[in-house]
């Protein structure tokens, strides 16, 4: 059950119930915080070559599937999930489900960073948006993936479909959503309470935390809520313009918390408290609740920004790129070389390894072909130029601490 019984149904039943849906009058700490969030994840959109910034945003998705599933509490290991990627299954049907959900999101992701690269990012809140998020993540989804089991029934869940039948009906803990039968009212609230057609930059950047707690408020679909909400908001930071090109993760930090693990699951269910009288705003909902909710999920957005900076910083990976060669047993020293090319210029022709090497052609093409074959630099065609690759392989000395077996 919820925090409190409304006084009638029909104030249960009505769109108005996730009021209040954003914030009014905004406090200064959490204005300040916006400002700062602005102006890190701008400097870390700027801080790489685009190309490299482009190939390191492929780890950061499979790190946000990583973290999105532990909050599931579903643990696919990331060489699992690389695996997946490249269409390597596991034999084991519990692990193979777990494969399809996390390459499920990488995929979704990647669909939803091309379009915001091209400019063409519909309306993150709006109904269609979401229902597409929703359909693209249970694509490949087996038949016991979509099987529904309630309390006394089974149903099979169509990807991309609201809730909309009495048997759909949910609680969550103590929260009961709103019944099925009026989810399509509650998006359609939704959809034009968080339109970002209509809302300035820092309005927008506070909606990117309001709508995440509001889609989960209202659980629209019978599962996959909380996946389809950490998927939106990486839409919206995109369109929000905090996104820094994918190089950071929400789902990192919402699984993380900021002084523990269980911060989230609190927060959103603090975030679910009614209002506590007449100071208390003018919603169905706490105002002040809402607000104390913003100020954690921005903070732990600022957080994440502030991590991925420091690792992603130029001189920073380029020592550890030298150290990654030092402590392999097949790479030669001038491979740094290579290597290091690629992080600050992005990519290079073929033709001039042996210059940045210093090497004769034959040698410079067999060291050349050996580092290929780690995966570390890579080319979309056979003769195109080469780029800095991440494979998964190499995060522990890449990049340490970024998953939590590093």
């Amino acid at each position: 059950m919820e925090h409190g019984t409304p006084a009638k149904s029909e104030r249960i039943e009505s769109v108005e119930r996730i009021e209040p849906a954003r914030i009014e009058g905004v406090p200064e700490g959490i204005s300040d915080i916006v400002a700062e969030l602005a102006a890190a994840s701008a400097k870390l959109g700027h801080s790489l070559h685009p190309r490299t910034a482009a190939n390191l945003a492929g780890l950061v998705r499979i790190m946000n599937s990583y973290y999105s599933n532990l909050i599931e509490g579903h643990n696919s290991r990331p060489r699992d999930i690389e695996r997946a990627l490249a269409g390597e299954f596991d034999a084991d049907e519990d692990r193979r489900n777990l494969q399809i959900e996390a390459a499920a999101h990488v995929r979704v992701q990647a669909q939803v960073d091309d379009l915001a690269a091209a400019g063409r990012l519909p309306e993150p809140a709006s109904a269609e948006f979401i229902q597409w998020l929703h359909r693209e993540f249970y694509r490949d989804a087996p038949a016991e993936m979509l099987r529904i089991r309630g309390d006394s029934h089974v149903f099979t869940m169509v990807p991309g479909m609201w809730r909309s039948r009495p048997d759909q009906d949910v609680a969550v803990g103590r929260h009961r959503p709103p019944s099925s039968e009026r989810v399509a009212a509650f998006m359609a609230y939704f959809a034009e309470r968080y339109r970002f057609g209509k809302l300035g930059k820092a309005a927008r950047i506070l909606a990117v935390s309001t709508a995440h707690h509001r889609l989960n408020y209202i659980h629209p679909f019978p599962d996959g809520n909380g996946r389809v909400s950490r998927l939106m908001s990486h839409a919206m930071a995109q369109m929000a313009g905090i996104g820094a090109h994918g190089l950071w993760s929400i789902s990192r930090g919402l699984a993380r918390g900021l002084e523990s693990r269980g911060d989230y699951k609190r927060m959103m269910d603090h975030a679910d408290t009614p209002r506590q009288g007449d100071l208390d705003g003018r919603g169905n909902l706490s105002q002040s609740a809402l607000n104390e909710f913003v100020l954690w999920f921005l903070r732990v957005c600022l957080d994440q920004v502030t991590f991925m900076s420091g690792l992603f910083e130029l001189d920073a990976l380029a020592r550890r790129l030298r150290t990654y060669v030092e402590r392999s047993e097949t790479l030669k020293p001038e491979v740094a070389r290579l290597l290091e090319e690629a992080l600050v210029r992005g990519e290079f022709e073929r033709g001039e390894v042996p210059r940045i090497m210093g090497l004769p052609e034959r040698t410079a093409r067999r060291v050349f072909n050996e580092v290929v074959s780690t995966g570390l630099l890579a080319s979309d065609t056979p003769k195109g130029p080469v780029s800095l690759r991440f494979p998964v392989e190499t995060i522990d000395i890449l990049f340490p601490r970024l998953f939590p077996e590093s």
